[in-house]
Parts: C-alpha cells; sequence; structure tokens
C-alpha cells in the first residue's frame, strides 16, 4: 500500500476520526471532487485501487523505456473550455500545447480534410462546401462558450442562453437524422463531421452522436484540442498537487470492497459507475433506486493500440503529419457502416481507427526522432478480440509505408481495459452509454442526480452529467452538491492557482 500525506500548518496527518470527506477513485472526476471539497476547508481522503493514481487520464511507459504513452485518454478539447478547469486554472498550471490543426480526416487517393483552429482558412480549403461549413460552425463559434456552458450542464437545467440553445439544437436535428447529407454536396466535409460524430461510440446518425460531436467541433476552432506536454497524467499531477497543498490525502493500493469498510466520514463521494455502486452499498439502498441503478446501460467498447515508431507517420497526404489527432475510416458512408456494425455486436472489419500522434506539438514523448502512436478503435461491449492488425491496416491504408516505423506496440482488448479499470464496463470509456435518455437521466431522472438515497453518499462518475470526457465537472458539481446539503455552503470554493493553503 502506498501512502502521500500531505502536513498542513497544525493539522498534521489525518486521523480516521477526523475525516470529513472520503473520495474513492483518483481519476480526474474523483480528483476534482477531492480539490473542491479541500479548497472549502474539509479534510479529505482519496481512495485508490490501484498503485497509481490517474484512472482513465495516466501516463506509462507501455512500449519501451522513454516512450511515454496515455493509458486511455490523449487529446482534451475539454482542458481549456471546462468551467471546472477554468476556474482551476489548468492551463496555468500545466503546459497544453494547442496544434494548428486541431484534426484531419484522410481520405482515400490522398485527399484529405484538415480542421485548423481559423475557421475560415478551413472553409477556404473545402472548396464548394467551404461557405456550408462556414454557417454551420460560425453562430456555434461565435458564442463557443454558451455553447460549453448548455453542454457541460444537464439538460434538465433551465438554459441561460435559450438563441444558442435553439441554434445549437437546430444543427444537432440536421446532423442527427436523415437530413444529414442535405447540406453538403462533396465528401469531405462530411467525412470530417462524421469523424468527429464517432467519438461517442454509438450508431450513426443519432442526436446524441450530434450533440457530442458538434461541440468537440465546435472547440476545434475555438480552443483547439490540446495535448499536455508530459502526457496526460500531468492533468492528474496538478489535481494531486493541489489536494495535497490544502490538506489532503492519497492511499493508494486499497480497494475498497463495501462502503461498510469505510472509516466514519460526513461525506463519501464515489468515482464509479451504478454497477460498482450496487457492490459497494449492497442492500442499503431502496429497491426502486438499485432497481433504476441495475437498468443503467453501457455502451460499446474499445481496443486499443499504442505504438513506438523510429519516426513520424509517413501519411500520403503530408499536411496530417502536423495534425495532433486524426479520424480513420474514410468517407461518411464508410464510418457510419463501421459503427452501425458495432451497434449491432459485430466487429468491423474496416473499423473507425482515432489516432493521436503527441509528438506534433510535444517531443518529450519518445527520445530522439522516435515517436508514440496512440491508437483505438470501437468495439462490440465486452469484447476480448485483439485489434492491432486492423488497426494497422487502415492505418496504411493512409499511410503506406507505416507498418515498418513499428519498433513496439501494446495491445489491449476491452476486457482488459475493463481489468485495468473497472469504470470501464465491458471496454466502455465513457462509463454509461451516451444516448439521449441517458443524458437525461444519468444515472437517474433528477434535480440532483449526485445525490444518492444514502445519507452524505454521493456520485461523482462519468456515470453522472454531464457525462463522459475529462472535464472535472461531475466530480465538481456532486463536490458542490455535497458541500450544499451536508454543510450548508451555498458559495463554490475559490479553485485558482494563487489561492493561499489553509493551515
Amino acid at each position: 500500500m502506498g501512502v502521500r500525506r500531505s502536513q498542513v500548518g497544525n493539522r498534521g496527518n489525518v486521523r480516521d476520526n477526523e475525516i470529513d470527506a472520503i473520495v474513492v477513485g483518483s481519476g480526474p472526476n474523483g480528483l476534482s471532487a477531492a480539490v473542491t471539497l479541500a479548497r472549502a476547508g474539509l479534510s479529505v481522503r482519496v481512495y485508490e485501487k490501484s498503485s497509481t493514481i490517474g484512472g482513465g487520464s495516466a501516463s506509462e511507459e507501455l512500449t519501451l523505456p522513454g516512450y511515454l504513452h496515455d493509458v486511455c485518454s490523449a487529446v482534451h478539447p475539454m482542458a481549456l473550455a471546462s468551467e471546472f478547469f477554468r476556474q482551476f486554472g489548468l492551463a496555468e498550471r500545466i503546459e497544453l500545447a494547442v496544434p494548428e490543426i486541431s484534426y484531419g480526416h484522410p481520405l482515400p487517393g490522398g485527399r484529405a480534410g484538415i480542421a485548423y483552429r481559423d475557421l475560415d482558412r478551413t472553409a477556404d480549403a473545402l472548396g464548394p462546401d467551404g461557405p456550408a461549413w462556414r454557417r454551420l460552425f460560425g453562430p456555434l463559434v461565435d458564442q463557443a462558450g454558451a455553447v460549453s456552458e448548455i453542454t457541460g450542464n444537464q439538460l434538465l437545467r433551465i438554459p441561460r442562453h435559450p438563441a444558442t440553445l435553439l441554434r445549437f439544437g437546430l444543427r444537432v436535428l440536421e446532423q442527427g437524422g436523415p437530413l444529414w447529407n442535405l447540406r453538403f454536396t462533396r465528401e469531405v466535409a462530411p467525412a470530417m463531421l462524421t469523424g468527429v460524430f464517432a467519438h461517442s461510440i454509438r450508431s450513426l446518425p443519432g442526436l446524441s452522436t450530434a450533440g457530442a460531436g458538434l461541440t468537440l467541433a465546435t472547440l476545434a476552432h475555438t480552443v483547439g484540442w490540446p495535448i499536455p506536454v508530459g502526457g496526460s497524467g500531468s492533468i492528474i499531477r496538478a489535481l494531486s498537487d493541489d489536494l495535497y497543498a490544502h490538506g489532503g490525502e492519497i492511499i493508494t493500493g486499497h480497494f475498497v470492497r463495501t462502503l461498510a469498510e469505510l472509516p466514519p466520514a460526513r461525506v463519501v463521494l464515489l468515482d464509479v459507475t451504478p454497477r460498482a455502486f450496487l457492490g459497494l452499498a449492497g442492500s442499503r439502498l431502496p429497491a426502486g433506486y438499485a432497481r433504476t441503478m441495475q437498468r443503467f446501460r453501457y455502451g460499446n467498447g474499445v481496443a486499443k493500440v499504442d505504438f513506438a515508431l523510429s519516426g513520424p507517420v509517413p501519411w500520403q497526404n503530408a499536411e496530417l503529419r502536423r495534425a495532433g489527432t486524426l479520424h480513420l475510416g474514410g468517407t461518411r458512408l464508410e464510418i457510419a457502416r463501421a459503427e452501425n456494425a458495432v451497434a449491432h455486436g459485430r466487429h468491423a472489419e474496416k473499423p473507425y481507427v482515432l489516432v493521436s500522434q503527441p509528438g506534433v506539438c510535444d517531443p518529450s514523448r519518445a527520445p530522439g526522432d522516435s515517436q508514440t502512436l496512440w491508437t483505438y478503435t470501437h468495439v462490440p461491449r465486452g469484447s476480448d478480440v485483439d485489434q492491432r492488425e486492423k488497426i494497422i491496416r487502415q492505418i496504411e491504408r493512409f499511410a503506406p509505408g507505416f507498418r515498418d516505423t513499428i519498433k513496439a506496440m501494446s495491445s489491449r482488448t476491452a476486457t482488459d481495459l475493463e481489468t485495468h479499470n473497472p469504470n470501464y464496463v465491458g471496454g466502455d470509456i465513457a462509463a454509461g452509454e451516451v444516448s439521449m435518455k441517458q443524458l437525461l437521466a444519468r444515472p437517474v431522472l433528477s434535480a440532483d442526480p449526485w445525490k444518492t438515497p444514502l445519507p452524505g453518499v454521493y456520485l461523482c462518475s462519468s456515470s453522472t452529467p454531464p457525462g463522459p470526457g475529462v472535464h472535472g465537472l461531475p466530480g465538481w458539481r456532486a463536490a458542490l452538491s455535497a458541500l450544499r446539503r451536508e454543510y450548508h455552503i451555498d458559495t463554490p470554493p475559490n479553485l485558482a492557482h494563487q489561492q493561499t493553503p489553509r493551515g
């Protein structure tokens, strides 16, 4: 077991009978909850089952010594847009490198769609479909802050920006339904959109996929899609350092099996899925709430392959060599066909592949001229099929000679990912299906879905609003709910980087 405790002022190490709040799980949401509670003056202890912290945002040497890979999340559009991270001052604490090209989308014949941060430059490169792209995203880019606020909140909340909500909603209806091809006349623009929509791991087209995709694509033309220098683990270090600085502690290598084994605390926040919560709570949950937890649906999974490369990927379209993120799969029709196969429980023969090449803006990830490459593809929930060969073939399709650059690789199936992180049920990295129903009721239909029927117990994982992504919002909102209900603290604590530690 590993323990790190911070001694602040006269408080010293926190004893079991002095704990105000316990957090189970040290992913971005667990740590955002812990930081918020500690900033409010509470004594906080975090329990983590693994020997290291970070959950889906850890970084490790998965292939060869000196090659640093992101264990799950790699690119962070919400790092600069999330209300929690903006209040926390994440950009002041770590270096977030923002590529000029947010994402690229290769197509057969060496063609490619390029989403530059500059909306006009992107539209100009799309030729006849450029004006349509500009009309689609111009109003959203102009109101990007309002779009982030709308999509970063519960859907049940009364919106503060109804006009922006209307514009956004009309675009979701268009791109999430049978009219999704109406706006464009060529292949490149709709393929680019579909590549972003496919992040949600659901059938296409769909309202929830369009909503999430339009949000990400809007951020691509505003704050960009940042890559943390030194790996996604730098986000975790910033959060944990702040927690330590404000009197919190983290205990690693401690698997919490039941709530009953936790020491007494006024507040307990759980960065776990509904399935895990059922196991932790046992028979203590009311029957109706327990049935709701049992009905919570998990989505399909991912299979992940990390590569150590001798040099950059030899993309046929040279502009793609400057892109931090790429979406592979071909045309809109090809990607939809692949994603719909997975939605029906089948492995796609030519799968959609999400790629990150962090060396574009972070040379610290690999020695010398070498590179790391992060990839995953979508698979049916619970798949134990290794996807490395299909991923290599799909990359080779757009980067002939890629296979020759591979020095080593690390491959994980969907079941491997669940073994590594139990929140990824069946390989579902979203911690729950991203459907319209489960965006409204995540995991329950409530104005305060983080609060559970158990006194002082809250859920703070991505199974709660606003859902998946590295943005810290579920943990932050769960902590604010706990502060209001349990401590009658209605004013959110100051999270700013300049905040002086208590003591």
